[in-house]
């Protein structure tokens, strides 16, 4: 069966002031799940051959309240994303709207980050003082375009927002909690801390320090995990010993991230982490995958707790950078979408939590797993849409919900828009499944 969309495809039709895209105005269809209906439009009695029968006639009963749309989630990458000449595209594409927000990002960070970004060398890039401004506000400057030239509200389109680790200050941005000019200097200020504590660790206890992904089954994923928590003494939660607590830096490690069924990330002291590793494989009865990751900093390690300090006196302090908010505070309540936090997997739940939450993210662990599956089983959500550099997001995504691309399963899809030739497909997708509507969510 195939549905066939009645009117416009409103998503598609760019702004007046967009540079490419001309298919926009295409009709669209897509096959449907078998659990999903097509919703009638509703009939527009002035364009019908009867209207002058019809003013004779008593008013129609108003029409039932139309069903809601599929849930949809925006979602935002962390680093290791980053890529020289990422933002070459955007500004080829839409220079007018990506030329003042780049000379922006050069003003909020203090230098040219913006040639970094263009220039590289990657080892450059690379360094998490310029990776995590840099993607962070590239992933801010395509959603500004999707706003802009494409007429993309959030609050109408998206019903919650989620980033991974250092993707969750764009994902607060999207959704209203913090301003684009505060976040961008919090990413600033969080890298800057991040990398004087590895430094400092390095300099005081000597060692190497870094992240290393583990792949498991799905079967093992909760077993390894409680293995490697009484390994370490303590767990992902952030409940960590006294005796933990007391630990040098160069004995901690600590799961940084619970990315999907089969994957989690380590992260501390290179030569810890091998020790454990091998420890799983003697006594656990199975043989995860290693893969040592391209970071300079064992991020939500033990480590970072420094960067915790920071972050909070950041967040207690008022915003300076905005102009009309000088002296407000720099996290509005309430915030225009949900907002699911790393640190809980639920959205966050007030202005004290958003503050609290976003610091303590530098340290623990990042539950995306959790996270998923939340939005994914108790809030149905069908749509999952990913803005920034690279596509980790949407496989991790994918993963969980079984999902790929523009799969029309479960009434949705997964998406990523990484490069302006990807969103005509991610806002067609979006179109052509808004009036499917999932009868078990109903």
């Amino acid at each position: 069966m195939t549905l066939l969309l009645r009117g416009p495809c409103r998503l598609l039709a760019p702004h007046k002031h967009a540079t490419c895209h001309p298919r926009a105005g295409a009709v669209c269809t897509s096959p449907p799940s078998s659990r999903f209906i097509a919703l009638p439009q509703r009939r527009n009695a002035s364009s019908s051959s009867t209207d002058n029968n019809a003013q004779q006639q008593p008013p129609s009963p108003s029409p039932a309240p139309r069903r809601t749309r599929p849930k949809t989630a925006l979602f935002f990458p962390g680093q290791g994303v980053q890529k020289v000449g990422m933002l070459a595209p955007w500004l080829e594409a839409f220079p007018t709207t990506a030329a003042p927000i780049v000379e922006e990002i050069d003003h909020i960070v203090g230098y040219r980050l913006s040639d970094v970004i263009a220039n590289g060398p990657s080892k450059d890039l690379n360094l998490t003082p310029n990776a995590q401004p840099a993607i962070m506000a590239t992933s801010i400057l395509i959603l500004r375009i999707l706003e802009k030239e494409f007429g993309f509200k959030v609050d109408e389109r998206v019903d919650f927002t989620l980033g991974h680790s250092l993707g969750e200050f764009a994902a607060l941005v999207s959704s209203g909690y913090i301003e684009f000019e505060d976040s961008l200097h919090m990413v600033q200020k969080r890298a800057e801390a991040m990398a004087d504590a590895t430094r400092k660790a390095e300099e005081e206890y000597g060692g190497e320090y870094g992240m290393v992904a583990i792949v498991s089954e799905p079967p093992h994923m909760q077993q390894l995990i409680a293995a490697i928590e009484e390994f370490v003494g303590y767990g992902s939660e952030g409940g960590k010993s006294e005796s933990a607590e007391n630990r040098s830096p160069i004995e901690q490690v600590l799961i940084a991230n619970v990315n999907s069924k089969n994957q989690i990330v380590l992260s501390g002291n290179i030569e810890r982490i091998k020790t454990l590793v091998a420890h799983v494989r003697q006594f656990l009865g199975h043989d995860p995958r290693a893969v040592r990751l391209k970071s300079d900093s064992p991020f939500h390690s033990p480590i970072m707790k420094p960067a915790v300090g920071v972050m909070h006196r950041i967040l207690n302090g008022r915003s300076r950078r905005v102009k009309g908010r000088e002296g407000e505070d720099i996290v509005s309540w309430p915030g225009l979408v949900p907002c699911v936090s790393n640190v809980t997997a639920r959205v966050f739940g007030s202005r004290e939590e958003v503050k609290d939450l976003l610091a303590r993210q530098c340290l623990e662990t990042v539950q995306w797993w959790g996270s998923i599956k939340y939005l994914d089983q108790e809030e149905k959500v069908r749509r999952w849409v990913g803005i920034g550099p690279g596509k980790v997001g949407r496989n991790l995504v994918g993963k969980e919900v079984g999902m790929r691309g523009k799969d029309a399963v479960k009434g949705g899809g997964v998406w990523a828009i990484t490069d302006p030739s990807e969103i005509e497909e991610v806002l067609r997708g979006l179109e052509e499944t808004e009036n499917l509507v999932d009868e078990e969510a109903q």
